[in-house]
């Protein structure tokens, strides 16, 4: 039987960040709520039904991550993505935001410089800051409603005392699939330039046809030895409150240093539940996930056919992957402010703010359209009225 994604779930009440924080987020708790990078939809049965008979047991003492889950991440890595990777790559952190600060701690020094690509996940900039590093910025470019990596910026920007780059990949929010030759070239400089990469690719399952993930270690062996790939089934089977992120890291120094401060802070262990529904999602997710991919991709057709007919001043960068849309508001005239306002107060919908992913956000804003396609027209129809008077 097809999943039914049409189902609208009333997730108020339930300490839900998306909902729940509605007022403090953008001072309208009547907004609707399409910012935070969760959807909307039930997860699975298969995982949870996994969940309950774990928890049927009723003794959640101190556990281990078992064989199986290490296996079905190997399996889910072949079947999903082409890529072989051994067990003994696969490390453990609570979150990727989490995994990026450890991996910046433990592999590079105050001072060094890390290099981020803006318009980026904006946690990337705290991770940096906040661990004493110095930020290094290498915009993307933008050619034909596509971003695009910006080669010759980066070279001129890294010098000796840069260490790491952090990836977006797919990226977040333009929804860019990186392309082999693309990250092939990224790769190269940084491996001529001794930069370590850490590639945060936990949006990496949610693909549209005619496009394909790669992940960066995957391309040779030479670009395996200074990638640090990010990963977990969070954004796909909608599970981020179980904390349940993973690395992959096939150089082995680094996999010793990163695992060094991960026992140091004693978050190593996880949670139950998380190792149980990763398994089961890497099990037995890929007819669910196909059939999310389907009905994002109608979401995604709708959203497109709304803005055409009705909305044409909005421009939509066309994602390759992901159930976020990068929304280019900037024909209105209005400044940033002006038009948050108008989405917050006045269309009463809340979306993330541009300027939040650096530079080259300013006057768009990160709509997330995993959600039933009632609460998405809802959503559109309110910020075409909204909108009409300008």
């Amino acid at each position: 039987m097809p999943y039914n994604f049409d189902e609208v779930i009333d997730r108020k009440g339930t300490n839900c960040i998306k909902y729940d924080r509605l007022e403090q987020f953008c001072g309208n708790p009547d907004a609707l709520p399409m910012w935070v990078a969760d959807t909307d939809f039930r997860v699975p049965d298969f995982i949870m039904d996994a969940i309950r008979e774990r928890a049927d047991h009723e003794v959640l003492a101190y556990s281990f991550r078992p064989e199986s889950y290490h296996q079905s991440i190997i399996d889910w890595m072949k079947k999903r993505h082409d890529w072989d990777i051994k067990r003994e790559w696969i490390s453990f952190s609570p979150g990727v935001v989490p995994a990026v600060t450890m991996l910046i701690m433990a592999l590079t020094n105050e001072d060094d410089k890390v290099i981020v690509q803006p318009p980026v996940y904006f946690p990337f900039f705290t991770c940096v800051k906040g661990s004493g590093r110095e930020l290094v910025e290498n915009p993307l470019k933008l050619e034909n409603g596509r971003y695009y990596f910006d080669f010759e910026d980066l070279k001129a920007k890294i010098d000796d005392k840069t260490k790491m780059l952090l990836l977006s990949s797919p990226h977040n929010p333009g929804g860019m699939v990186w392309t082999k030759e693309e990250l092939t070239e990224l790769g190269r400089i940084c491996k001529e330039k001794g930069v370590i990469i850490v590639s945060d690719e936990i949006h990496s399952d949610l693909v549209y046809p005619g496009h394909k993930h790669v992940p960066l270690p995957s391309i040779s062996e030479e670009l395996a030895e200074i990638t640090v790939v990010c990963m977990a089934p969070n954004k796909t089977f909608n599970i981020a409150g179980l904390s349940s992120a993973f690395l992959v890291i096939p150089q082995k120094k680094m996999r010793v240093r990163y695992e060094r401060l991960l026992n140091v802070l004693h978050v190593h262990g996880g949670n139950i539940f998380g190792t149980v529904a990763t398994e089961a999602a890497y099990t037995h997710g890929e007819e669910w996930l196909d059939e999310l991919l389907e009905y994002l991709q109608g979401n995604l057709k709708y959203l497109n056919e709304f803005m055409a007919d009705r909305l044409p001043k909005i421009k939509v960068m066309q994602p390759e992957s992901t159930f976020l849309v990068w929304l280019d508001f900037r024909d209105y005239g209005l400044s940033e402010k002006e038009m948050k306002d108008v989405l917050v107060n006045k269309a009463g919908v809340a979306m993330n703010v541009g300027s939040t992913f650096g530079s080259g956000g300013e006057g768009y804003f990160r709509m997330n359209i995993g959600c039933p396609r009632s609460t998405l027209q809802e959503g559109l129809e309110r910020i075409e009225k909204a909108l009409r008077v300008l």
